[in-house]
């Protein structure tokens, strides 16, 4: 047990290091999924996170080129229960471990995460680092604990101290423009050049499988950086337009909620997640953070015309606030049934709709596949 991640206010949880020896930093949140570790890690939404498993066994089916979503792990660390060092899946070309130290992410396995998770559902998401210890470990020295309960002669107090001073001193998450550093520096496309519709995906952070949605529906999709004008988008005489996902707070992404505003009644539009967010906003809307955030791939959401529920895949740290939307041209499409959040709204006048979970899954379930066809739909209608 050579490794340790501290959080912010004190606590530390002891754990054997595999990837990377190399120390990192970050958002310390949890994900429910019981698979899909690969993509997890390669989500650009999960920039500046530490990523906490719930599930028990991760890397027995080791990595592949063909799951990820994104060109590298964008994670900044990974905490699990129990890893398996020695992947068994036909589809694998080399293990977690080795995945993680090419990419110099440190990761931490043996650690009491059920007790980590019901820690952040309490306090909320903290932030905080892993680090490997060079110091070899009093015997009897526990698993978990807090700084306090150490005496300041102890040989591991002033390492943790120093750990707590550097997660303090990360960046907070609510202030924090990430969508420049995981966002496309030139433009891209994907699909026939000949397909009967043209998507401009605006990439804050776009999942490879969101394209892949579209391309199979017929779309020839072109995505481009987040920082790309509305005049710039208009001028591609697109049919519609993707608001991508992504990590951070909407809220200083105000590029992104400008061109919003001047494309809304102009071209379809569809966003999720953060995509969603920016939407709010451009529409008069306010964000908040949650506590610890949704991240999973069991969340229930309930579309509030004819009342089918779904199950969804959600990752994100800030929602929008419903009494922010009073009196505005949105209405709420769509609530989460395990916290009664806004998880999706459509403008009442414009074509444009957009929704907090991921209905392009990868991982999770397939209930929200339609929303795509849905986008098709409103981009027939329009033109």
């Amino acid at each position: 047990m050579n490794g340790l991640l501290v959080l912010e206010d004190g606590h530390w949880y002891r754990g054997g290091m595999f990837g990377s020896e190399h120390a990192l930093g970050g958002e310390v949140v949890f994900n429910t999924s019981a698979t899909g570790y690969q993509e997890i890690l390669t989500d650009p939404s999960y920039c500046g996170q530490i990523v906490v498993l719930t599930t028990a066994h991760v890397g027995n089916y080791g990595v592949n080129p063909e799951d990820v979503e994104s060109a590298r792990p964008q994670a900044s660390g990974l905490i699990v229960r129990d890893y398996h060092p020695v992947p068994s899946n036909w589809r694998s070309s080399k293990s977690l471990d080795a995945y993680l130290s090419e990419a110099e992410i440190p990761a931490l396995y043996g650690v009491d995460t059920r007790g980590l998770v019901l820690h952040i559902r309490e306090a909320g998401a903290l932030r905080g680092n892993i680090q490997k210890l060079h110091v070899q470990a009093p015997d009897g020295f526990p698993l978990t604990g807090h700084l306090d309960s150490l005496d300041r002669s102890h040989p591991l107090y002033e390492i943790i101290e120093e750990m707590v001073q550097k997660a303090q001193a990360i960046p907070a998450m609510a202030g924090l423009d990430l969508v420049q550093e995981v966002t496309t520096e030139e433009s891209w496309s994907e699909g026939d050049p000949n397909a009967p519709y043209r998507v401009v995906a605006l990439d804050f952070g776009i999942k490879k499988n969101i394209v892949r949605q579209l391309v199979q529906l017929g779309c020839h999709v072109t995505v481009v950086p987040a920082c790309t004008t509305a005049a710039a988008i208009l001028e591609m005489n697109p049919d519609g337009v993707l608001l991508s996902n992504g990590p951070g707070d909407p809220d200083p992404v105000e590029y992104a909620v400008k061109t919003i505003q001047e494309l809304l009644g102009k071209v379809p539009l569809f966003g999720i997640c953060l995509g969603h967010q920016l939407l709010g906003l451009a529409c008069g809307g306010r964000t908040y953070k949650l506590l610890f955030g949704h991240r999973g791939g069991n969340h229930p959401v309930r579309e509030l015309e004819g009342g089918v529920i779904e199950i969804t895949a959600q990752n994100h740290s800030f929602a929008l606030d419903p009494s922010s939307l009073n009196g505005r041209e949105v209405a709420i499409s769509h609530m989460n049934l395990n916290d009664d959040t806004v998880a999706g709204i459509r403008h009442k006048r414009y074509p444009a709709f957009s929704v907090q979970f991921h209905p392009e899954a990868s991982p999770g379930p397939h209930d929200s596949h339609h929303l795509f066809a849905r986008f098709l739909g409103t981009m027939e209608r329009y033109r």
